[in-house]
């Protein structure tokens, strides 16, 4: 995997474009010695950046390639952070493509020096989150992401790892400060603001104070889910599965971005993926679509979207039976009893961190599009209450759950309180 950087690159510095290209031609054995390269730089996200490259000319095999590097520095503010986490990130992929061949890209070299990772280029995917805002169905979704869930946790738990071993590898992937940021941003800064970083529509302020800020009962069960987050080593998760980090086309879909992966909880990866299907969700529900049109587009691909929602949990119980029957052994573990209570706990745990992630989105500074490209403030007020009251039930009641459906429940209960005035707060 790893490579010995040369000369210039021996010391880490941060890569502009043309040095990027620079350096895929320089240091990379994929692209010929005469090639002519192009370049540009695609990241969008707050923390890495990430360089596509690739051959141009008549004569040129059409190659491409990505190049992601992780600086010293965190991309949306400069505050410091462990560069280590791309070395993460490269095991992370690395192993995904062993354990479920075909749902990762592949990477063909890591260099440590520069803390860049030379992977596959995705040309021919989309984004999740832009495809699910433009309404567009993916057959294999729930089927490929509960794959590559219960494949990458529970071959990395103690349940089917030798123990050993398993110890091991979670030292190879200790992420403080990837963790760090997920303890603050998800699990305690939408509750409380202490570093006065929540982002709040204006018009929603009151109902915030009210439903997040003075909700002790809340504060309790978003406490309890940290704890189990900080401490429950059980296998190593992704760490930051939302649909942004998912790309795909018809019949194909990809999980990358993986900076935030380290031994936590199960729960974390499900319902993180989860809770980010209720945006497009709610954003084609209470937006886009028109009740007295009819059937449009939007509509069937709502429902499709409802039934992927149901089926990601009924796939995740299924595939999880399955895989256990077939590599848990140790006498104890095997047994029917505990595999139904260890899978029953995911379950209701992956709602309240479903939960979590909706809140997050909502009054946290790290928003997605779902939310920000609703331009009828109106009409965003009304989706993020129905959002937050749809998460809070989450948390609150994550017990009361017993599948899909129920969680569609939720959402609909939501929606009729928020309408019939329920949701509003006491300002108004």
């Amino acid at each position: 995997m790893a490579g010995t950087a040369k000369g210039k690159y021996e010391v880490h510095f941060r890569l502009t474009l043309e040095e990027a290209i620079e350096y895929a031609k320089e240091e990379l054995d994929f692209f010929s010695k005469d090639s002519k390269l192009k370049g540009e730089e695609i990241g969008d996200g707050n923390i890495n950046y990430v360089y596509r490259v690739w051959e141009t000319g008549k004569d040129s095999e059409g190659k491409s390639i990505i190049l992601k590097q992780g600086d010293s520095l965190l991309r949306s503010s400069g505050r410091p952070l462990d560069i280590r986490r791309t070395e993460i990130e490269a095991k992370a992929l690395l192993g995904y493509d062993k354990r479920s061949l075909g749902l990762s890209p592949k990477v063909y070299r890591f260099d440590p020096m520069m803390s860049v990772i030379a992977m596959e280029d995705l040309y021919h995917h989309q984004n999740l989150r832009k495809g699910l805002l433009e309404a567009k169905v993916y057959p294999l979704l729930a089927d490929d992401i509960t794959t590559f869930i219960v494949r990458n946790t529970l071959l990395t738990s103690d349940l089917a790892m030798d123990p050993k071993d398993k110890k091991k590898s979670q030292k190879e992937f200790i992420n403080p400060d990837m963790c760090d940021i997920t303890e603050d941003l998800v699990f305690t800064e939408p509750y409380t603001d202490y570093k006065g970083r929540n982002v709040i529509l204006q018009e929603n302020c009151g109902f915030v104070e009210k439903e997040l800020y003075k909700d002790r009962e809340l504060h309790l069960e978003a406490a309890k889910l940290k704890e189990i987050f900080m401490n429950r080593a059980e296998a190593l998760i992704h760490g930051d599965l939302h649909t942004g980090s998912i790309f795909v086309t018809d019949d194909s879909t990809r999980i990358l971005d993986a900076e935030f992966a380290f031994y936590g909880p199960i729960a974390y990866d499900l319902g993180n993926f989860l809770g980010n299907l209720f945006f497009p969700l709610a954003y084609h529900r209470l937006v886009n679509v028109d009740a007295e049109k009819g059937l449009t587009r939007e509509m069937d691909f709502l429902v499709w979207l409802e039934q992927t929602i149901v089926s990601v949990v009924e796939r995740f119980v299924h595939k999880w039976k399955q895989l256990y029957q077939n590599r848990v052994t140790d006498p104890l573990y095997s047994k029917k009893d505990y595999r139904d209570w260890y899978l029953d706990r995911i379950l209701r745990e992956s709602i309240g961190m479903a939960g979590l992630e909706i809140i997050r989105r909502i009054v946290g500074d790290a928003k997605v599009e779902d939310i920000e490209n609703i331009k009828d403030r109106e009409k965003r007020m009304k989706v993020e209450r129905v959002l937050i009251l749809t998460a809070k039930d989450f948390i609150k009641d994550g017990q009361g759950f017993k599948d899909g459906r129920d969680l569609m429940e939720c959402f609909e209960k939501a929606i009729y309180d928020v309408e019939k005035g329920d949701g509003k707060d006491d300002e108004e």
